[in-house]
């Protein structure tokens, strides 16, 4: 699912592509993409649009008139096509698109469970409405992020994912922050040190900020759907399961849960010792390694 450094690429890119022209077309193809029903989408047509927001995860084409709120989940992307024109797809991967004129915005979803959705909202507090509610980390103090993170004993990997608590931080880049935070995913939130705390709102701001300009440096046009992936071969962790830490040298771990996985370093932020996984530590049982040492063969 596209993080909050990639949905401000898109927001910033958008921007450029959408912003002051009319809509000419809006149709869609997947019948269950739209989510609401108050407002047709042949509204939209012929209003101008304004400006896009960002409400966590959802991103919102504001028009004259009326709102678009737009959800990629888990495999949505946007696609622009400079100079086309809006036509029927050949692939069902596309659900909806719009043409202005200067082009065509699409969204595919290349997954065979379509989750993408859109709203058509009356006014931007509606549009508001939809998100979460997790709080903006990189613009709340070191007081309200406390607050948050320990209102219940979580782990801190549910924690930062949980989109009622914190705005934007997902799967991936939850990974990230907690490599250079120094914490387990598996730390209790409630349980932590005030330094501890610190350091970890600390990394969040860096590592989304970081990431945030970072990609709008390399990727000076529209993205392509490959271009916004939670798989970046600069990560620290996410997606490098086996792979060298890039401070200390130990394999990455993982853990696999449902649809996602949490890949951190045993070393550098579980002193040493490996965490179970559901699968396959109850598949080998006494031969699961406990520790770094233990999965090196050096005890």
């Amino acid at each position: 699912m596209p993080e909050l450094p990639d949905i401000t690429l898109y927001q910033v890119r958008l921007r450029e592509v959408l912003v002051g022209l009319p809509i000419s077309k809006l149709t869609i193809w997947s019948m269950f993409v739209n989510r609401s029903v108050n407002i047709a989408p042949a509204e939209l047509v012929g209003q101008q649009v304004l400006e896009i927001h960002r409400v966590g995860k959802r991103l919102v084409i504001e028009c004259e008139t009326a709102f678009l709120v737009v959800h990629l989940m888990i495999a949505g992307r946007f696609v622009w096509k400079p100079g086309a024109q809006l036509e029927r797809p050949k692939s069902r991967d596309i659900l909806w698109g719009l043409e202005t004129p200067t082009g065509v915005l699409t969204v595919v979803e290349a997954s065979k469970k379509k989750r993408s959705s859109i709203h058509i909202c009356g006014s931007l507090a509606e549009a508001q409405s939809l998100g979460r509610g997790g709080i903006n980390v990189i613009e709340t103090t070191l007081a309200d992020f406390t607050k948050n993170l320990t209102q219940e004993n979580r782990t801190l990997k549910r924690a930062l994912t949980n989109p009622a608590w914190f705005d934007g931080i997902g799967n991936a880049f939850s990974d990230e922050i907690l490599f250079h935070a120094k914490l387990s995913p598996v730390r209790l939130t409630q349980a932590l040190k005030e330094e501890e705390i610190e350091r970890l709102y600390s990394a969040i701001r860096q590592t989304l900020t970081d990431w945030t300009a970072r990609l709008q440096e390399e990727i000076k046009d529209f993205p392509k759907p490959g271009q916004v992936t939670a798989f970046r071969p600069d990560f620290a962790t996410h997606g490098r399961f086996g792979q060298p830490c890039p401070v200390c040298g130990v394999p990455i771990q993982r853990i696999v849960y449902a649809e996602n996985e949490t890949n951190y370093c045993a070393r550098c932020q579980n002193e040493d010792r490996i965490l179970a996984d559901r699968g396959l530590s109850r598949l080998l049982k006494d031969d699961w390694p406990k520790t770094v040492e233990q999965m090196l063969g050096e005890e």
